[in-house]
């Protein structure tokens, strides 16, 4: 079953699926603390709020905000879209050097924690190719 991307019911399933995967992907290089916030989204209020914070061998990713968090990304809706199912890096760069991405914080550490090579392991693959299946 497909959800529209970021509704209620993706996020729960995005959970579910990440759930299946927890411990099964190499640790991120750097610890970040990262709000996100998507604007222009398709249904009210508008927005989605949420953070990922890396460090030792987790990822937390999850609605919300962080209190105390080194950075925040700003982004539309289909921005945000394109970015997370198309897993291009080189199309965040492009997005945020056209301004479709803002950020408000500490830059340097953003773009050190998402710009190092990681492996790309079969986990990995398995999630974001699980995240376009259940996808509108």
């Amino acid at each position: 079953m497909a959800f529209p991307f970021l509704s209620d019911q993706w996020i729960e399933e995005a959970r579910r699926i990440r759930a299946g995967y927890e411990g099964r992907h190499p640790a991120p290089p750097v610890a970040v603390r990262m709000n996100v916030v998507v604007t222009d989204v398709p249904w009210p209020p508008g927005r989605v709020e949420g953070h990922v914070a890396t460090g030792g061998d987790s990822v937390d990713l999850e609605v919300g905000r962080l209190e105390q968090a080194d950075v925040t990304v700003t982004m539309e809706h289909a921005t945000a879209r394109a970015l997370l199912l198309g897993g291009d890096p080189e199309a965040a760069m492009q997005a945020f050097l056209t301004g479709r991405i803002r950020v408000d914080g500490d830059l340097t550490k953003l773009m050190f924690a998402f710009t190092q090579p990681s492996p790309v392991t079969d986990p990995v693959v398995g999630v974001f190719g699980r995240l376009r299946e259940i996808t509108e």
